[in-house]
This record gives structure tokens, sequence and C-alpha cells, in this order.
């Protein structure tokens, strides 16, 4: 109610509020709204200078903006299969796809199942890798007592109306720890 009586609609103070409020759900440091799922994605990229010539390793097993958000930042996508039990992606499948051009891990928390980050994160730190979390469909889920999005380099979140915490609309944010990380995306977003 006070933000429609406000008519403050984009980063007002209610979603600096969320934004603090999120943060803390998530067991990050920052949250930063955005648009929407797809662009906490494409600017999480973007961040890390992800793009034309780079391979970002994720599962077909996702939503659309998965891996529209990795063509719209000109990379592309390399898909690696899922696991049986809970339909993330097997992380014994992920080093044979790794090449020169690979710079990053989407890996798909779906249906609030976490995927293998332990596995996933020793991958990525061996080969130099970031690690993008796509926490569209698993908000408030945790791994090893720790909070989706938390656990890799940034955490990526849709408020769509139909996912697990939905906004009247459209809504997005981008979660860290990291201070320079959390400074680009604020300066992307604009």
């Amino acid at each position: 109610d006070q933000t429609m009586a406000s008519g403050q609609y984009i980063l007002g103070e209610a979603v600096q509020q969320f934004e603090k409020s999120f943060a803390q759900l998530c067991q990050t440091k920052y949250a930063i709204g955005v648009a929407n799922g797809t662009d906490a994605l494409v600017l999480s990229l973007k961040a890390f200078g992800i793009g034309q010539g780079d391979e970002v390793i994720t599962t077909a097993h996702t939503a659309v903006a998965t891996v529209s958000a990795i063509d719209l930042a000109g990379a592309k996508p390399i898909f690696v299969d899922i696991e049986p039990y809970f339909f993330t992606i097997d992380p014994n499948l992920i080093e044979k796809e790794i090449t020169k051009r690979t710079k990053a891990i989407i890996p798909v928390h779906i249906y609030g199942q976490p995927c293998d980050m332990d596995a996933i994160m020793e991958i990525a730190n061996k080969n130099n890798l970031k690690v993008i979390e796509d926490c569209a469909q698993a908000h408030g889920a945790e791994y090893n007592g720790k909070r989706v999005g938390s656990i890799g380099d940034i955490g990526c979140f849709s408020f769509y109306p139909t996912k697990n915490l939905g906004a009247i609309g459209d809504g997005g944010a981008v979660v860290t720890n990291d201070d320079k990380l959390a400074e680009r995306i604020k300066l992307l977003r604009e």
C-alpha cells in the first residue's frame, strides 16, 4: 500500500528495504534488485566480463531464461545432463565439458532442490571458473546449512509470479558476498 501511494515504483525505499531483508534471508552481504531473473543472470555474466567467444556450462533441464541469458551475454551454452534423483546438474559430467573457453558454471537449483555445490565448487576452484547459481526455483533452500545463492560467486533469483517467492508482476535479484561484484551489478542495472 505504501509503495503504491508513494508513486515510487523503481529503486525506491521499498526496494532498498527488500534488498536488505532478502540478503539476510540468503545469508549474503548484498542483494541487488533487478528487473527479472533473466536480467539477474545476464548482468552477472556481464559483471564477470563473460561474452563473445566464452562458454558457460549449465543444464538444459531449466527454464529457457537460463540459456537465453547466456546467449544474450554473447556466450555459448554448454549442456551437461542431470543426475537422476533430484534433476540437478550432474557434477560427474562437468569436467569433461571444460575447455579453454569455459568461463563459468551455472548450476540450476530446481524444484527447491539444491545442486551438489561441494562438488561443483571443487571443480570450479580447480579450473578457475566462476559459479553463478540459478536460484529462480529455490528461494530459501539450503545445502549443508548454507542458503542457495550464498555458495557460488553470485546467486540469481526470479520473482516471476509463478516462482516460489513471486512478485506482483516481475522482478529479480542478484546476491553476493563480494563488494566489487555488488557495485558492478548496481552499475549495470542502471
